[in-house]
């Protein structure tokens, strides 16, 4: 793991900027990748004889062959450059997406044209050891011991949260299968169900290696969920917080689980898993003897940004593990905040003390002087992650990587064996081999993940990132800084700002306070309204002219996304937004959701406070005008029908 004290590393320089203000660089690297793989062809036994001719090369079809391919390539050119997104702007604020290192893009390029999958290792002989060591950085990000975890690359987060599911249910089954087994049932000192299914996941690791010194593990392993199945609801519940993924839904009914056998736990005013009614809902089922499948907590929600009490949750499973003889498998959520974890930690890898932290943060020019972050409760569960049995985090979100590259981190590697589908001591050579590469193995990775075949291209771009940019305050917590800073300044700007008056209706624009993360949920409003129904219209109509939903989104002057905060996903905690802003309690109970649109602030153009000023500035101009936009569309359309006399 790359963990240097960088100071003198450029964020500017990292990216290929807004208006390309590192085009020249980038060329001449683009170039360089493309040309090395030419020479790299070439120069494969040069013996042999050129396949294509000059004459070939000058046929008719040959030639048409290639303009054809040109006019494709024009016409996509032009496609991309008219619609997509561009997420590289400060004008975007939506979405977890923004500009991407440019060695992300360059080694993903150049990994590209040798086309690896990492399948297996004989078809990506580099990238797979990549992948590996891209795995144990992230690892090593969160406090696990690289000797004993492991983590690899998936497509996106929805991926690592079904293997997280995947290996908790495994997990589950194997006590249960031992049970059945004739000679493995031996080393059970109680076999009642209740003792089976409440085991700790380090207990049954533990058998794990007994099994596997008596012969035992395998057979043994084919007499779990995988071999055998698993009766409806014989695993107990998978609690999930009320701001939960969708894909938690989707995972459930991929493994068979069932969807009714989730139990959502309420959030809290900070949105957030509240942590006092997880205890009771948790103790309850432990009362009815109901076993718990997993807990998942979300460091980073989608909606809000809300980071849950990971250091609660983790001392409740202690005390459960006390009080009851009940353990359960807890998994966190961080596919968007989990790269925050590098701000914590120092040159050596060290978790810094939180006085320390802030001290340094100012000091050493991470945070400007206004700025304070994180709060305690965060910097506590950020620091606790380390005791998580599994944790999901997505390179292309915070990791400011190309899609598609998420990934999962598990706390000991010794839970692979329960999912591989190769011989059990295979893994083991597998983490040797990133550490020993001397001779090369065949790894098959694809069998001990949920994917088969992927790019070796995302492994090498994740790996690249992580060798310029540490995985520590120096390296990724500059860059995550300039984000936290521009929302936190946002919010300000914000929660100050004069209302607009337009054609003598005056709207207010307010801020949902004190973020967990760089998150900003933000509405307008119109002073004199009363009406829930009519402020969510607004926020709807105005979220339409700032999206891709107005049909021009290169060509639109600030873009954004939105989200509802409903009764469903957050109880009543919402009614404290609406009564915020001037709305009856009433009101609240007779809509139940409230629309908002939401600004992942992870632009690294605006940490400098005048530059930042600047653009408020401008993007108030620019608010004002889609106020004016949306009153002259109210106008024209309440005016009636006028007979055109010729």
């Amino acid at each position: 793991m790359n963990n240097f004290k960088n100071s003198k590393m450029n964020v500017d320089a990292l990216f290929l900027g807004p208006k390309s203000e590192n085009a020249v660089f980038f060329k001449e690297m683009m170039e360089y990748a493309v040309s090395e793989h030419m020479h790299w062809r070439s120069g494969y036994h040069p013996e042999d004889p050129d396949l294509i001719s000059t004459v070939d090369r000058y046929a008719p079809e040959y030639r048409d062959t290639l303009y054809r391919t040109e006019g494709i390539l024009n016409q996509l050119s032009s496609k991309l450059k008219t619609t997509s997104v561009p997420w590289f702007s400060p004008r975007y604020m939506g979405h977890m997406n923004a500009d991407t290192f440019m060695i992300s893009n360059l080694a993903y390029v150049m990994a590209m044209m040798y086309n690896p999958n990492n399948c297996a290792q004989e078809s990506s002989p580099t990238t797979t050891v990549l992948e590996i060591e891209a795995g144990l950085d992230l690892c090593g990000m969160f406090g696990y011991d690289v000797q004993n975890s492991w983590g690899h690359i998936t497509s996106g987060g929805t991926v690592a949260n079904y293997e997280g599911l995947w290996v908790a249910r495994n997990l589950k089954t194997l006590p249960l299968a031992m049970a059945k087994h004739p000679q493995a049932q031996a080393l059970l000192s109680d076999k009642s169900d209740h003792a089976l299914l409440n085991m700790s996941t380090v207990s049954i690791l533990d058998l794990i290696d007994v099994l596997k010194k008596q012969g035992l593990f395998e057979a043994v392993r084919e007499m779990t969920c995988r071999g055998e199945g698993i009766e409806q609801g014989k695993l107990g519940k998978l609690l999930v917080p009320q701001s939960k993924h969708y894909s938690w839904l989707k995972a459930m009914d991929i493994l068979g689980l069932g969807q009714q056998n989730i139990v959502q736990l309420p959030v809290d005013e900070n949105y957030r898993t509240d942590v006092n009614q997880m205890r009771q809902i948790i103790f309850s089922l432990i009362e009815q003897g109901e076993p718990i499948l997993a807990v998942v907590a979300v460091v980073g929600t989608t909606e809000t940004g809300a980071i849950d009490n990971v250091a609660e949750v983790i001392k409740l499973r202690s005390e459960c593990e006390t009080r009851f003889g009940v353990s359960f498998y807890v998994h966190i959520d961080a596919a968007y905040a989990g790269y925050a974890c590098a701000m914590f930690r120092d040159e050596n890898n060290q978790f810094i003390d939180y006085e320390a932290l802030i001290q340094r943060y100012h000091n050493e020019g991470v945070f400007p002087p206004d700025v304070v972050w994180p709060k305690p409760d965060v910097y506590e569960s950020f620091k606790a992650l380390n005791q998580a049995d599994s944790i999901t985090v997505d390179p292309h979100k915070v990791g400011f990587i190309p899609y598609a590259a998420g990934a999962i981190c598990m706390k000991d590697k010794r839970i692979v064996d329960l999912i591989s589908y190769h011989a059990a001591y295979v893994f083991e050579e597998v983490q040797e081999k990133s550490r020993k590469s001397d001779k090369q193995q065949n790894v098959l990775l694809g069998s001990s993940i949920m994917e088969g075949s992927k790019a070796g291209a995302t492994a090498a771009a994740v790996w690249a990132a992580h060798r310029l940019v540490p995985l520590n305050l120096w390296g990724y917590g500059k860059v995550i800084a300039a984000g936290v800073t521009t929302a936190n300044w946002l919010i300000e700007k914000i929660n100050l700002s004069q209302p607009f008056v337009i054609d003598n209706r005056e709207f207010e624009i307010m801020a949902m306070p004190s973020p967990d993360f760089h998150m900003v949920n933000f509405m307008f409003k119109e002073s004199s309204n009363t009406c829930l129904v009519k402020q969510n219209q607004l926020n709807k109509r105005i979220y339409e002219l700032c999206s891709y939903a107005a049909g021009r989104t290169y060509a639109n002057d600030f873009l954004t996304s939105s989200t509802s905060l409903s009764y469903e996903e957050y109880g009543d905690n919402p009614k404290n937004l609406c009564c915020d802003a001037g709305f009856s309690e009433s009101e609240w109970d007779k809509v139940r959701s409230i629309y908002v649109l939401r600004a992942a602030i992870m632009t690294h153009c605006l940490r400098d406070k005048q530059h930042f000023d600047s653009y408020w500035e401008e993007l108030t101009n620019i608010f004002e005008d889609k106020l004016q936009q949306l009153i002259d569309e109210e106008n024209k359309h309440s005016q009636p029908n006028q007979k055109v006399s010729i």
